[in-house]
């Protein structure tokens, strides 16, 4: 988002969602995650997926 100069708001207008819930993905706290939000994420953001997902154990 920093890269490009993108709010948290912004992104989630463009994405058509809540910046309560894209701050909850921001964060790591989310348990899932459709796969239409992240396509749409990463079309607004010129990314791809493994840009911005991380694996961890539990």
């Amino acid at each position: 988002m920093a890269k490009r100069k993108m709010t948290l708001t912004e992104l989630a207008e463009r994405v058509d969602i809540t910046p309560a819930n894209l701050s909850i993905l921001k964060t790591g706290k989310a348990k899932a995650i459709r796969f239409s939000t992240l396509e749409a994420i990463c079309r607004e953001l010129e990314c791809q997926p493994g840009d911005i997902l991380e694996f961890r154990r539990n």
